[in-house]
C-alpha cells in the first residue's frame, strides 16, 4: 500500500527548491539527503533528495535533476509516497499505524460483524470510520474502552460500543 508522506507545493526561489506539505511524523528520516521517493503520478519520479532544510516551519527540498523555478513548478501538486512495507512495526503493542487498521473487519464483543474500518480521522480525538454493511458510516472513538482488541493477524477489530454508537444515522 502506498502512503503519502508529503505533497510538493510551490517553488522557493529560482534555483529549483520546492516547498513540501509534510504528511509524516518523521520528516527528518523520510526527507534525508539521499532518500529516494516514489511519486504520484509515478511519471514524475522517483525523486532523490539532495538537500532538506527548514525555513520558517516550511520544509524545503532540493531534488536531483530539478534545476530552476520552471522545473520546480512542474512538480507542484506531486504526492511523495512510500510503500507501507518500509515502515517498521511499532514496538508498543497498543500503537498502530492508520494503514494497519484500514480494511480490518469490525465485530462486536459478541462476534457479530458490523462493518469494516474505512478510515482513521485525527481531529483532537482519533476516530475510526466504520463502513456499515447496510450502507452508511459509523464513527467510533479510538479508545481502549470502546476498542478492546485488535488482531492484525486475523484482520479483526473488536468494538464494545454502547447502544446507538454503531447506528449509521439512517432511519428505516
Amino acid at each position: 500500500m502506498q502512503l503519502v508522506v508529503g505533497r510538493i507545493g510551490r517553488p522557493h526561489g529560482v534555483r529549483g527548491e520546492v516547498t513540501v506539505e509534510v504528511r509524516t511524523d518523521d520528516p527528518e528520516a523520510r526527507f534525508a539527503a539521499g532518500s529516494v521517493l516514489a511519486t504520484e503520478p509515478a511519471s514524475r519520479g522517483p525523486l532523490t533528495v539532495e538537500r532538506a532544510r527548514w525555513h520558517r516551519d516550511i520544509l524545503l527540498l532540493t531534488l536531483a535533476g530539478v534545476a530552476g523555478r520552471d522545473a520546480a513548478e512542474a512538480l507542484r501538486g506531486t504526492l511523495l509516497v512510500i510503500d507501507s512495507a518500509e515502515i517498521p512495526p511499532s514496538e508498543d503493542p497498543d500503537e498502530f499505524h492508520d494503514h494497519q487498521l484500514i480494511g480490518l473487519a469490525v465485530v462486536t464483543a459478541g462476534g457479530e460483524r458490523v462493518g469494516e474500518v474505512a478510515d482513521v480521522l485525527h481531529h483532537g480525538q482519533d476516530l475510526l470510520v466504520i463502513d456499515r454493511p447496510a450502507g452508511g458510516e459509523a464513527y467510533v472513538p479510538f479508545v481502549r474502552q470502546l476498542v478492546p482488541e485488535i488482531d492484525l493477524e486475523r484482520g479483526v477489530l473488536v468494538v464494545d460500543a454502547p447502544p446507538g454508537l454503531l447506528d449509521s444515522g439512517e432511519t428505516e
